[in-house]
């Protein structure tokens, strides 16, 4: 049922702050696992764990959220996933051992998948279905924004207090939500009470998603296909996959009912929302590294360089909202945003090492906000327009865990691109260093009397000298490396835009009427 007034506002800030809490820890822990190490006595390898525990199982829980909140009242269970993500965080915080932080960081994320899509799925009630687009874009606030602002708020924590606060800071948050959730979200009949649980169809999702996001997030770093370890789960998934969609197919009461897939909007909504995530996640992961490992920047300021950004998305978000409320198809909006976001990628290639993150960057990270705005929330609409009921929960969870899959596939997909191409542009360039190219010569020369005149013998300066010139290379291969990212990103987006016009244009700016399909 609708809400009216002030309550349906309160319901919307409530569940977009709970949202907040699960999208802003995917990011905010990165920028400080050199501290975590240190202070643990962890090893870079171990303590990727921290992140990769949370990844696996927030994306294994995704896709049974909707049945979760069928069973159980989707008010019910969206508080106990709050609970239980806030307490996790005292936990986490603190946790005395890397063990300890890892267990708690499951917990963590298997109720912060729960906390995402229950959240979608509770705004899509509280609206009215003429106002869906509005919805969903002020959902979207917190989807686009999260992973945005992690770092920037990771950063700030990590260098002015210690990183069990990134940890604590949920803390006040989840217990403002859920005295929010008690007070003011309608309860929901739990219908599954007295059905069978399936839990083949648990195990074996849970098998299949969390190998795949296990190969994803440790696949680059193993090699690949020449390690043994990945092998093995990518055949377990695969495996595993294929048990529980039969599973799921013969199941009286699955936990994910695949008849959902008869509506194709929701159908090609998957697939493009997984290209929002790859967009999304690719992004946010590329442009940090670049600030942070070529051009010098720290943790805080590439964050603060984000900002920007996410807050260019957070004016444009009702604005697109209202767009779709006033029948302009979703469709036209989201090409739009393709565009756009394809012109950013398009400047960010043609970039140099002398860049100054203040000027140069502002107006392509506006650009990517304004971007994102136009394809988060047409694409979602899309996908949830011809959902009614417990197809609601069903459709919100595996929508978000195509995002999130998306955005790990783009992450491990761009990991292992820019090591090769980082590896041909290197032998490129490494043939101009030789005595019969000129401009080597001069820069050599004019190095090595730099040095000299501080001070330093021939040998030693000649030795600087290619040091210097040997970073210097290392600087632009990379820079080159990632242009060849973003060019490839942009035209990517680019050859998805006729994916769009297969979904239903929808005129009335809200989810169509039940059955339409």
């Amino acid at each position: 049922m609708a809400e009216k007034g002030i309550r349906k506002w309160i319901v919307t800030i409530t569940v977009i702050m709970a949202s907040l809490l699960e999208l802003i820890d995917t990011t905010i822990v990165n920028v400080s696992l050199p501290d975590i190490m240190g202070n643990l006595g962890a090893t870079l390898d171990e303590v990727g764990w921290v992140v990769t525990a949370y990844a696996i199982s927030n994306v294994v829980i995704l896709p049974m959220s909707g049945w979760l909140g069928e069973r159980f009242g989707r008010k019910n269970y969206f508080l106990f996933s709050i609970i239980v993500f806030t307490v996790a965080s005292f936990f986490c915080g603190h946790a005395t051992s890397l063990n300890e932080l890892i267990v708690f960081r499951i917990i963590q994320g298997l109720a912060g998948g729960g906390l995402l899509s229950t959240a979608q799925a509770i705004l899509l009630e509280a609206w009215p279905p003429e106002e869906i687009g509005l919805a969903t874009a002020l959902f979207g606030l917190g989807a686009v924004v999260g992973p945005t602002v992690g770092p920037t708020i990771g950063g700030y924590i990590n260098d002015h207090f210690s990183w069990p606060w990134i940890f604590y800071v949920n803390i006040p948050v989840g217990a403002l939500a859920t005295f929010l959730v008690v007070t003011f979200i309608r309860p929901t009949a739990a219908r599954g009470k007295n059905k069978p649980v399936d839990w083949w169809g648990i195990v074996l999702l849970a098998i299949s998603v969390g190998c795949l996001q296990t190969v994803l997030e440790k696949g680059e770093r193993e090699d690949w296909f020449a390690s043994t370890f990945i092998v093995v789960l990518t055949f377990i998934s695969i495996v595993s996959g294929i048990l529980f969609i039969w599973r799921e197919i013969q199941a009286a009461d699955p936990v994910i009912d695949f008849r959902i897939l008869r509506y194709r909007s929701f159908t090609i909504g998957m697939f493009t929302s997984f290209i929002l995530g790859l967009g999304l996640y690719g992004s946010v992961f590329v442009f940090p590294v670049l600030c942070q490992n070529i051009l010098g920047f720290t943790a805080e300021q590439t964050g603060l360089l984000l900002l920007p950004g996410g807050l260019a998305t957070i004016f444009m978000m009702p604005w697109v909202g209202a767009m779709l409320k006033n029948k302009v198809p979703a469709q036209f909006l989201a090409t739009a945003g393709f565009l756009i976001f394809f012109l950013f990628c398009m400047q960010m290639v043609h970039y140099t090492t002398q860049m100054s993150g203040t000027t140069d960057f502002f107006w392509p990270l506006i650009i990517r906000g304004l971007g994102m705005s136009l394809l988060f929330v047409p694409i979602t609409t899309l996908a949830v327009q011809e959902l009614r009921g417990k197809d609601i929960g069903q459709g919100t969870g595996l929508n978000n865990m195509a995002r999130q899959l998306g955005g790990s596939f783009g992450i491990a997909l761009i990991t292992t691109f820019l090591n090769r191409r980082i590896a041909f542009h290197r032998n490129r360039l490494i043939e101009n260093v030789n005595p019969y190219n000129n401009s080597f010569t001069e820069r050599y020369d004019m190095l090595m009397h730099g040095f000299q005149f501080r001070g330093y013998d021939a040998q030693t300066a000649s030795h600087m000298a290619y040091q210097a010139i040997d970073g210097q290379l290392m600087r632009q291969t990379a820079l080159l490396s990632y242009a060849d990212v973003f060019w490839i990103v942009g035209i990517f987006f680019l050859v998805m835009i006729p994916l769009l016009y297969l979904q239903k244009f929808n005129r009335s700016g809200g989810m169509m009427p039940a059955g339409a399909h």
